[in-house]
């Protein structure tokens, strides 16, 4: 708890039938996230504290614990939050000014049809339940018994409700969307069930208040090949029902082989460059020998290529760098068994490892034994699940330290596989210790609220950084941090070396120039920032322009780059982290909007994904695509309808 909690009454909660299901103080969701009860007190989140989780306790009578924090923490929200806990807000829950809540007769309460078949759509999106349940004579009768009057809407009916509001919804993300400049988007395809779908979600950032904004834009059924121009036109087609296509300044993919060629031969842009590259190394003779054949097959490839570009029209890419980091960890670190003293090791821990894992996975009977000896149950790895291996053995220490390897000694005995010899014990503590920084890194890559494209460099930095120290100290997993480096330097190379990914973290003033010594890469991200900043300056007032052609032409003598130069040497020498002194710079402001608005990882369609992995169950195999996708879009964006 930040502050001990106050008596003060400042505001009574709202009632609440479950203390883990509604917020007791619903205008106060935006900024703290609802927890659950400890005592005579609520738990929160604050939400904008993400990505690191800081839990808050508040007595239940009053939230003046969650308004010190603002106070000490968000200071620029704190109209905010007096404007949710005003009088209006409160509204009149109270007779009297008393603490006593005033109870009404439930024959008093009375709703309008069009209200309640609100309450009912937001209950089977909200709750992700099959529309079969508005007939059901269980929910039917629970309806009636607080509003006899009312008539319960049938499946058809519900669907049409559901499919009205989702009209309504797309409309609404499409007016916020047209007011912001920059948009990024992620994407991917999911199967279930025998049936493949495309995810998009669109990221912005408020220029007025600076937080991050997240909405789902479809989960459509994709039939067929997934090859790379089905991809395109799938999201060419999304781009384009939500009229963003000119503002998405990238789209965060994975590393599929489809994806990757999609956007290598749509993106236009970006292949002057590429095409450059892949042709350096070709023999000077043999081009003149076949000069005139070459031409030729040239001219066709770019036609070709000139009309696959007119035919759709994708952003800049990037390539996740969580799932980078994913392959990094048990892809490359394989080739540290290239070592015979680390593979002997690593292979005879890891397979007391697997032994206890799947004894827990496969029997019932020996989970009830770890459980009931280690309090803790054994987290098992999942292949595609980042992070599950360290996350795993992980476990396996917290029990060994908080109960022992006596504990460890009677479950191995009691489940008949061998015990870690001391030696293997201590090579699981250095794997541990060396995965940690990864574990981490890739942890923060993957978050949403408060994660920009700013922060990927600095963090592949600095985690490099980190396995240089582990190097010297560790006893076992040398081998290890080599192929991690190794993997790093290979996987992430390009990126590290990106201007447009060096200026981005630049113009955060969390990072600015502190991220590194490394004078070479500072001066790549510092000639980038100079160059995009004369040719995409500040916004100016409507109606402003040049007189004439010649004004217009000589622009850049009227003192445009003295002025942006002055802005950036203003930014740079300013030490203050919070992104609201970018508004002090608005030249500044506006490229780090720009290049901050993508997200460095395309986790959010992942979750995407996990929230629909609910609706589209194994009972519910029939739901049509539509459906489908209008009560994800739905629930994901609750606040746009």
């Amino acid at each position: 708890m930040d502050e001990e909690p106050t008596t003060s009454t400042e505001l009574e909660p709202v009632p609440c039938s479950s203390d883990s299901e509604r917020h007791p103080w619903p205008y106060l969701s935006k900024l703290f996230e609802f927890k659950g009860s400890k005592n005579d007190s609520w738990r929160f989140q604050c939400v904008k504290c993400l990505p690191q989780r800081k839990e808050l306790l508040a007595f239940k009578n009053s939230p003046s614990n969650l308004k010190k924090h603002i106070e000490r923490k968000h200071r620029p929200l704190l109209k905010e939050y007096l404007a949710a806990t005003s009088s209006k807000k409160k509204g009149t829950l109270f007779a009297d000014g008393g603490s006593s809540i005033k109870q009404r007769k439930l024959e008093d309460i009375k709703a309008s049809q069009k209200t309640i078949d609100l309450a009912v759509v937001n209950f089977i999106v909200q709750g992700l339940h099959p529309f079969g349940v508005v007939e059901q004579t269980g929910f039917v009768d629970l309806i009636h018994c607080t509003q006899p009057d009312y008539t319960v809407m049938s499946r058809t009916t519900l669907r049409e409700r559901i499919d009205k509001c989702t009209k309504q919804m797309k409309e609404k993300l499409k007016n916020a969307m047209q007011t912001v400049k920059y948009i990024a988007t992620t994407t991917d395809c999911w199967t279930a069930h025998r049936e493949s779908f495309i995810g998009v979600t669109a990221h912005w950032i408020e220029p007025d208040t600076l937080e991050r904004k997240s909405v789902a834009l479809a989960c459509k059924r994709l039939k067929g090949t997934h090859s790379y121009d089905v991809l395109a036109s799938a999201l060419n087609d999304i781009h384009s029902e939500y009229n963003i296509r000119e503002k998405i300044v990238r789209t965060t993919t994975d590393n599929a082989s489809n994806f990757i060629k999609a956007f290598r031969v749509y993106a236009c842009e970006d292949e002057g460059s590429s095409t450059e590259d892949e042709s350096k190394g070709v023999n000077d003779s043999e081009e003149e020998d076949a000069e005139e054949e070459t031409e030729g097959v040239e001219v066709e490839a770019l036609m070709e290529e000139e009309d696959e570009c007119s035919e759709y029209q994708l952003p800049k890419h990037h390539r996740c760098a969580c799932h980078i980091l994913n392959l990094i960890s048990p892809v490359d670190a394989r080739k540290a068994e290239s070592n015979v003293m680390y593979k002997k090791i690593s292979r005879a821990a890891f397979a007391k490892c697997s032994a206890l894992w799947n004894k827990s996975a496969r029997s019932s009977t020996a989970a009830e034994v770890i459980e009931r000896e280690c309090k803790l149950q054994l987290i098992r790895p999942v292949e595609t699940r980042w992070n599950s291996l360290f996350l795993a053995v992980e476990r396996i220490l917290r029990i060994i330290r908080e109960s022992g390897e006596g504990v460890v000694r009677a479950v191995t005995i009691a489940l008949k596989v061998p015990m870690f010899s001391p030696a293997e014990l201590a090579f699981l503590s250095d794997y541990a210790s060396t995965m940690n920084p990864v574990s981490k890194a890739l942890n923060i890559l993957q978050g949403e609220v408060d994660v920009h494209m700013g922060w990927l460099v600095p963090t592949i930095t600095l985690l490099t950084v980190k396995l240089d120290r582990l190097q010297t100290s560790s006893k076992f997993c040398q081998p290890l941090i080599s192929a991690l480096q190794e993997g790093i330097q290979q996987r992430f190379g390009k990126m590290m070396n990106d201007p447009e990914l060096i200026s981005a973290a630049i113009l955060l003033p969390k990072f600015r120039t502190s991220w590194t010594s490394n004078e070479n890469l500072l001066k790549l991200g510092m000639d980038y920032i100079k160059t995009h900043m004369e040719e995409e300056p500040a916004l100016s007032s409507p109606g402003s322009h040049s007189g004439s052609e010649e004004e217009d032409f000589f622009g850049l003598m009227k003192g445009n780059v003295h002025e942006t130069t002055k802005q950036l040497d203003a930014y740079l020498a300013n030490t203050s982290t919070s992104m609201d002194i970018l508004k002090s710079v608005p030249t500044v402001f506006n490229l780090s909007l720009k290049l901050n608005t993508p997200l460095p990882a395309s986790a959010a369609c992942e979750r995407m994904f996990s929230t629909a992995g609910h609706i589209f169950s194994a009972k519910r195999g029939r739901l049509g695509s539509k459906s489908f996708e209008n009560q994800i879009l739905l629930k994901l964006n609750k606040n746009y309808w």
